[in-house]
């Protein structure tokens, strides 16, 4: 393990050591995947989204979306899940009918085993069902504050549990199917709570093959019907030996998994302090994967650039692996939209340090430095 990371880690610096600018012309119009990720728009601000699809997205040339939809749905099979003011069907159906239009694939996505908790709020899933949480002796403090003495980052669902995946897979199909997709994100980031010593069915069994299992069920249970599982990459990363650390990778030993789960899972493949070049070891471990930067333009300029020097001086079987960028959001889609609507009115204008720090700023430079070097 250690040497593979090793090997894999020189091969991207002496692949970066070529300039983008000394490869001629790159494939950056042949990039497979052009991603965008952010939370699905709230009901009634589905035609203000749309219009940003056909207007922006459309233009920049993105062509998967992914949504976080989460609760934010008016599932029929689980009612009680629902959101307050969920999406219903036909505000999907503008969605999925302005993906078509554009060429744009649409991925929802349910975060499944981790975040089932946000600070000191407790999702839907562990509300309605309490009976899945991981770890129901920590509580839900009043005051939220990391670190704290609980290790408390966001509560994880029991992946032993009997009953967990009779509801999770029937909102997972009722949304597959309301957004006509082959293909379904299920997060699974930043899972600190995983074979946690106190759960009666999965205290000391080994974290790495507990994650590779959820993994794999999520996994087989879409290929019944075709579709493709789409997962963040940070538990598959040995944050110790990399020197990542906890957050864009793991530390509490569920990086073996990578090992464990099968090959045709797509990894989006999260950096945003620095590019660190792990698509080269999900590459080599046989993995397609995408690389996914935020708030920091410099950083998903970079993500561009590699992505492209990757494809490029690669063996055919290995260039196919690195499949494209994708921008992430951490806000609601109207106080981005707000963010970029500002922006792009004066997209020229000097911005100060924090001002620059914002993922429309990354989203406008990225996509422009595609399309510049798609023009070379």
């Amino acid at each position: 393990m250690k040497n593979v990371f090793l090997l894999t880690s020189l091969m991207g610096v002496l692949i970066t050591l070529l300039s983008i600018e000394a490869m001629g012309r790159p494939n950056a119009d042949e990039l497979p995947i052009r991603g965008f990720a952010i939370a699905a728009p709230n009901s009634g601000q589905v035609d203000r989204f749309v219009k940003f699809m056909d207007e922006e997205l459309s233009k920049r040339g993105v062509n998967t979306l992914v949504l976080r939809v989460d609760f934010n749905y008016e599932y029929e099979s689980h009612p009680e899940l629902r959101s307050d003011n969920p999406l219903t069907k036909d505000e999907i159906k503008k969605l999925v009918e302005a993906g078509k239009r554009n060429g744009i694939q649409m991925i929802p996505q349910v975060n499944l085993l981790g975040h089932q908790s946000w600070a000191g709020t407790i999702g839907n899933l562990l509300k309605v069902y309490p009976e899945f949480d991981e770890t129901p002796h920590v509580e839900m403090p009043e005051d939220y504050k990391w670190p704290n003495d609980d290790g408390l980052y966001c509560k994880s669902y029991c992946p032993l549990h009997p009953d967990v995946h009779r509801v999770v897979f029937a909102l997972v199909d009722e949304l597959c199917d309301a957004f006509e997709t082959d293909a379904f994100h299920a997060g699974m980031d930043e899972v600190f709570y995983i074979g946690d010593d106190k759960c009666p069915r999965c205290g000391g069994l080994d974290k790495a093959e507990l994650f590779a299992g959820e993994v794999t069920k999520v996994r087989n249970h879409l290929a019944t019907k075709d579709r493709k599982l789409w997962i963040w990459g940070d538990r598959l990363i040995d944050g110790k030996l990399t020197g990542i650390g906890m957050w864009e990778a793991s530390m509490n030993n569920t990086h073996r998994a990578i090992d464990l789960i099968p090959k045709d899972v797509i990894i989006a493949d999260w950096h945003y302090v620095r590019p660190v070049q792990t698509p080269v070891y999900f590459a080599m471990k046989g993995f397609d994967v995408v690389s996914c930067s935020w708030n920091q333009a410099e950083v998903g300029v970079k993500h561009v650039e590699d992505m492209l020097v990757f494809r490029e001086h690669n063996t055919p079987q290995m260039k196919e692996r690195f499949k494209g960028v994708m921008l992430t959001v951490w806000s609601g889609a109207d106080q981005f939209l707000d963010g970029f609507d500002k922006y792009m009115a004066n997209p020229g204008q000097k911005l100060t340090e924090e001002e620059a720090k914002n993922p429309w700023v990354t989203f406008v430079k990225m996509y422009d430095r595609l399309e510049n070097l798609s023009q070379k």
